[in-house]
């Protein structure tokens, strides 16, 4: 059981956003949650010099789509990082091991695959009061964490190209 708070950090730590381009690929599935994480991510974007021309933001139906999501993102638009925020339950069947899976391996595979940072923001979680927990709740917000892990990840990949 996660026992800190996923939206504190060091700010000072953080490099500044400003010259940044995000995408942000968020699942409509568990929407109450995934939307919290979108607005985390977004608020924490912004808190560090972000503009809001410079966050897309792209919806898709459930997080088995979030990569895909991604890689249209990484196609057809210059971005220096990639947010996936999603949110998968355990339920009675293989279901969410199947999803879980896929998504992990779509994730890592195009961060493999591209030359810019993807960031794995799903929550999975037993039940839903887990995943209110951590989108927003008593644990924090993981949108905040994804997006910190995005700048940080932006920051590195322009120092090593210079």
């Amino acid at each position: 059981m996660a026992t800190i708070n996923l939206s504190s950090y060091n700010s000072a730590s953080i490099p500044d956003a400003g010259e940044m381009r995000f995408g942000i690929v968020v699942s409509d599935w568990n929407s109450d949650v995934t939307w919290s994480l979108l607005e985390g991510a977004v608020k924490t974007l912004k808190k560090h010099g972000a503009t809001k021309k410079n966050i897309v933001v792209k919806h898709v139906p459930g997080s088995f789509e979030l990569t895909l999501g991604a890689q249209f993102l990484a196609k057809y638009d210059d971005l220096d990082a990639i947010i996936c925020l999603g949110c998968v339950i355990q339920g009675e069947t293989p279901h969410f091991t199947y999803i879980c899976q896929g998504v992990t391996q779509g994730i890592t595979q195009l961060n493999l695959e591209y030359n810019i940072p993807f960031v794995f923001g799903v929550l999975t979680t037993m039940n839903l009061q887990q995943a209110k927990d951590r989108s927003g709740g008593k644990h924090g917000n993981k949108g905040d964490e994804a997006a910190v892990t995005a700048i940080k990840m932006a920051a590195l990949h322009r120092e090593i190209e210079r």
